[in-house]
């Protein structure tokens, strides 16, 4: 049971994830971009700090081997770097990169499938960086469930200007930095829970996102207000949900899975996230999803199956460092 729990963790993130980009949408009416990523971490530095200090004080009166994965912990001196660079590489980086993807690119569809491609990039900078092992399985599995990916993506859009190119080489950041930030919370200690690294993380992102917030919209929102739109009623549970869900569930689920199945494999499930967003368009706002579309589901599924598969081969001895 402990060998799937990781899994289901990771699914659970995906499907959480999946409906980040509808509530962003939503969001995005009624604040600007900056003001939205102030309000949302935030609000997960709230949401985390008050879990992580009752359970720590539950952990103290009743104290237990291990300790809890919602445990916060302080950080030692000695660590303060490590985690410097991950909240650097996401929050921060990432965001930035993915926000101005999207600004920059005419179809959202191209720039969902370009932001996808981290389980391309991830093996590789996992066999440089970590020296974790790229097996063969690994390699097909990736390439099917990519392929699924796109035909997801791809079939049945009926707008692909490209809009300006710059788009493309932040999408790529955008993709590396998250990579990044996977492989350094491989090096972070273990005894650390996994709240207290996304605690950290996000708190560190505050500190970059504020100054940034009152550079570029701090004016504009003290002289033409925080709301772009009047009744904000609609967006106050898509804040909430990428506050609370996204950035705090979520967050935490891959962090612990990362820590426990590793770089590649982990990455290897961002490719489901386009599945559920289509499922939830078809479930909740009647979007068909033609047979193309159910046959890139099926790829990304197969690939991802074949991609956990832990037999060792020749062909692997290959790619190991």
């Amino acid at each position: 049971m402990r060998r799937i729990v990781p899994y289901i963790a990771v699914i659970l993130a995906m499907l959480i994830w999946a409906g980040s980009g509808i509530a962003v949408q939503q969001s995005l009416l009624y604040v600007r971009p900056f003001t939205l990523m102030i309000i949302r971490f935030t609000i997960a530095i709230l949401v985390m700090l008050s879990v992580g200090l009752l359970v720590r004080s539950h952990e103290r009166r009743y104290p237990r081997e291990g300790g809890s994965l919602l445990a916060l912990q302080l950080i030692r001196k000695k660590d303060i770097p490590i985690f410097l660079l991950a909240g650097t590489m996401q929050p921060v980086l990432y965001f930035i990169f993915e926000t101005f993807c999207y600004r920059s690119l005419s179809s959202p569809t191209i720039a969902e499938a370009l932001l996808s491609t981290a389980p391309v990039i991830a093996p590789w900078l996992a066999l440089l960086i970590l020296r974790e092992r790229v097996t063969k399985y690994h390699i097909i599995g990736i390439v099917v469930s990519t392929v699924g990916m796109l035909l997801l993506v791809l079939i049945g859009s009926d707008s692909f200007e490209l809009g300006n190119p710059i788009g493309i080489p932040l999408a790529f950041l955008a993709v590396c930095s998250a990579v990044f930030y996977t492989i350094v919370l491989r090096k972070i200690p273990e005894h650390y829970s996994p709240l207290s690294i996304v605690f950290y993380d996000q708190l560190i992102s505050l500190l970059f996102f504020y100054p940034l917030w009152a550079i570029v919209e701090g004016k504009a929102c003290f002289t033409q207000g925080f709301l772009l739109a009047s009744n904000p009623e609609e967006a106050l549970a898509a804040i909430g949900y990428l506050g609370i869900c996204s950035s705090v569930i979520a967050f935490i689920l891959f962090c612990y899975t990362v820590r426990q199945i590793g770089v590649t494999e982990a990455n290897a499930f961002n490719n489901v996230r386009p599945v559920f967003t289509a499922l939830i368009m078809l479930a909740f706002f009647g979007e068909e999803l033609p047979l193309g579309k159910w046959l890139g589901i099926a790829l990304i599924v197969v690939g991802l199956f074949v991609c956990q598969k832990q037999e060792n081969l020749p062909f692997d001895d290959n790619l190991q460092a």
